[in-house]
This record gives C-alpha cells, structure tokens and sequence, in this order.
C-alpha cells in the first residue's frame, strides 16, 4: 500500500463518518457535503425513498424529525480504489428510538457507495443501502 492509497483509504473513512454525524445530528448541510450534487440515494430497503441527493435530503429534513435518538456506527470500511473512483462496502448498525415504541429499533447492513474524487476531496456519487435485519422495528 503506497501513501496515496493511505491518504485515500483514510479520506474514505472520514467521509463515512461525517455521513453518520450528519445524519444522527440533523444536521443536512454536512449530511448534504458528503454528496455530489447529482448524486443518487436509495433508503427503499429501510422503508424510505430514493432520487437525487436535495430530493432525499429534503424528505430526510421532514422524517427524521420523529426520530429524537439516531446513532450511526459505519464499520468494516472496504474500499476498492481504481484512480479517482471508488466503491465501498461498509457495515453499519443503526439504532433509533421511533415514536410509541417501547425501547430502541436496531437496524444492520450494508452501506454501498460509489465515490468519485472531487476538487473537495472524495464525494459520494451513489448510496445504495442494504438493510439486512431489524430489531423491534414498528408493526413487527
């Protein structure tokens, strides 16, 4: 492994968490920097929506609202670097507290990204997430 890919497997790894902070703080500016502007999004496995980045980031500002505990943790980071783009397979464990459910929801998966390097470093082009299992999730 040459130093570039260091810098660049280390960037990837930034990028995830600020991923996560923005999310589980609502904060959608720095959810929104992870991104390109063109970039597609797809929550469908996790019962959410899928389209461009303001279009889901506006439909996020909206729902995640009910949702007063988010804790993101993105782990086992495998990312496959080929010059100035990448994919990512990462892990992630969510858990939520969802309105008039006893207790926190835990949801597990599969975050796959497609990544592009920009003149602000790397950036999201595509998220596609790959809910694999829930935990007192509501209606279950």
């Amino acid at each position: 492994m040459d130093l570039q890919e260091i810098s660049d497997r280390l960037e990837i790894a930034e990028l995830l968490a600020r991923y996560a902070r923005g999310l589980d703080t609502k904060d959608w500016d720095v959810w929104r920097s992870v991104f390109t502007e063109d970039a597609y999004i797809d929550y469908r496995s996790a019962g959410g929506i899928d389209g461009h980045r303001n279009d889901v980031g506006a439909w996020l500002e909206t729902t995640f609202t009910m949702f007063p505990m988010a804790q993101h943790s993105i782990t086992n980071i495998e990312p496959a670097i080929d010059g100035d783009t990448a994919t990512v397979r990462a892990i992630f464990h969510n858990p939520m507290q969802f309105p008039g459910v006893t207790g926190p929801t835990f949801f597990g998966g599969v975050y796959h990204h497609k990544l592009a390097r920009t003149a602000d470093g790397w950036r999201s082009i595509e998220l596609v997430e790959e809910t694999a299992w829930s935990s007192n999730a509501p209606g279950a």
